[in-house]
């Protein structure tokens, strides 16, 4: 085990989380003979799933990934209306609640993902196969079909169950170097027939349905996280992992599938997990940051004005509009989980300016979205709910901390990434932003390589947002440490 491995094991545990499955979960695991069925006499029959592998169905994802939660394709309809179809892998059809690898992911409620590598929240003969969504295999999943028309407007939705076939499985950064024209199709889009068109349709939903949110006060950040980079096995750098046309098509149509899917067990009555971003309290910091860049915000929070400030500063600065986006989400805060019981005012979402919001698209990564299929899943059977109101609550807590500790993890282990490459380079000066300012201390962040360290001496007067230059004057990559002074400091 690496020192990185042994450093991510031992934050885990700190923070009590699992980094390994339990003699109970891997005897379940290999005691599992397959996927469910996804044809024969179990699609279209009396229990309601339609067979739809037909489709053309695609998955969108990173290079490397083969736990994939979701799939989409789309119809064109009457007018200027599209049908777009988003599926979810059905790992409820795998995963039994109460058992030794549901209790495992209840436990952590999400994968972790470190510069030492990935700790599934699922095991991998599951995410990777059997769970996931993966080319040329028929799986169950959970459809959430919506009509959109071509304001973006979603004039309708459902929810079903249902069969489907992955016809290709395509990545990020070369579907959006061809959507953007600077590349010719990817090789698989160009291989099966159809799928060209397919995508541009889809990428024409997507952005109008952005465009929409946007005018409500969407928030369009731009904040890429570090990503590890190696060579020849060895930690070769972090680098920002960029966003682009790709990414913003999936984020797009999966924030209008969980919309679709808080509003099907809203209308069923059911009580259930909403994710949700209340009003950020460090709302004065944002405007007198926006102050600084000649700009004016309301005393009192608005998520109009702060979209329509961000999109003009991104038009007018592009350079430095990530180091803005950054010192924006610090402010913001936190997205929670939260008990929605029926009949109760939604809170909203006030990054995605949304009213209605759950997590339910990533099954394989996320404990909430498991338990979200399961409430779906009993509603299309018109059978009680699977969880009361006070587990449901406790789960929102729960899952909530335990993010909050695997994004302490991540960040931590990254630092330990960060401290090995900065080792030979104490003395050196960078420009950093600072990106947190509390009674804790100063934080600041640095772009190459992409981390965050604290400023020991000089911080004061400093607050999120403003830059300064600093000076590394220490590492320690057992802690994770990296400690800046002021540049000039004494």
């Amino acid at each position: 085990m690496s020192q990185l491995e042994s450093i991510a094991h031992r934050l885990m545990v700190e923070r009590g989380l699992l980094p390994d499955f339990s003699a109970a979960v891997l005897a379940e695991t290999a005691g599992i003979r397959g996927a469910p069925a996804a044809s024969g006499p179990y699609v279209n029959d009396l229990r309601g799933v339609r067979d739809l592998r037909e489709l053309l169905w695609a998955s969108i994802d990173n290079d490397t990934s083969r736990d994939l939660d979701q799939l989409s394709v789309a119809e064109a309809m009457s007018g200027r209306a599209v049908k777009v179809f988003v599926a979810i892998a059905d790992v409820d059809a795998v995963v039994k609640r109460r058992s030794a690898i549901d209790e495992h992911a209840r436990t952590n409620t999400t994968s972790v993902y470190t510069a030492a590598g990935i700790f599934p929240m699922l095991p991998e003969r599951l995410s990777t196969d059997l769970t996931s969504l993966g080319e040329a295999q028929e799986r169950l999943a959970i459809v959430i079909e919506m009509v959109v028309d071509a304001d973006g407007t979603m004039k309708g939705s459902d929810v079903y169950r249902a069969a489907v076939r992955n016809h290709a499985k395509l990545a990020y950064d070369s579907v959006a170097a061809w959507l953007d024209g600077a590349a010719p199709a990817p090789a698989r889009v160009a291989a099966v027939p159809g799928l060209e068109a397919q995508l541009r349709m889809q990428d024409r939903v997507a952005q109008a349905m952005r465009g929409l949110r946007l005018q409500h006060g969407a928030l369009s950040l731009s904040t890429p996280e570090a990503e590890a980079t190696f060579d020849g096995g060895r930690l070769s750098d972090l680098r920002p992992n960029q966003p682009n046309r790709a990414k913003e098509l999936i984020e797009d149509l999966m924030v209008a599938a969980n919309g679709a899917t808080a509003r099907f067990l809203a209308q069923h009555g059911f009580s259930a997990l909403r994710r949700v971003l209340r009003s950020p309290e460090r709302w004065d910091r944002i405007v007198a940051l926006a102050g600084t860049l000649g700009e004016r915000l309301p005393q009192e929070p608005s998520g109009e004005a702060l979209a329509r400030f961000l999109t003009k500063r991104r038009r007018e600065d592009p350079a430095r509009f990530p180091d803005l986006s950054l010192a924006v989400v610090k402010l913001l805060g936190r997205g929670e989980y939260v008990l929605e019981s029926p009949g109760q005012t939604p809170e909203g979402h006030f990054g995605l300016a949304v009213t209605d919001y759950t997590h339910s698209t990533a099954p394989n990564r996320r404990y909430p979205d498991l338990l979200t299929q399961r409430l779906l899943k009993a509603a299309l059977s018109a059978e009680p709910s699977p969880y009361g109101n006070d587990e449901l609550a406790a789960l929102a807590l729960h899952c909530t901390a335990q993010e909050v500790n695997a994004a302490k993890v991540e960040r931590q282990v990254s630092k330990s990434a960060a401290a090995s490459l900065l080792g030979s380079r104490i003395g050196e000066v960078f420009n950093a932003l600072v990106t947190g300012a509390s009674a804790k201390g100063t934080w600041v962040r640095i772009l190459h390589p992409a981390t965050e360290g604290k400023l020991v001496r000089g911080f004061q007067g400093l607050d999120v947002g403003d830059r300064a230059r600093v000076q590394l004057v220490r590492t320690d990559v057992e802690r994770g440490f990296i400690d800046f002074a002021r540049s000039g400091a004494s």
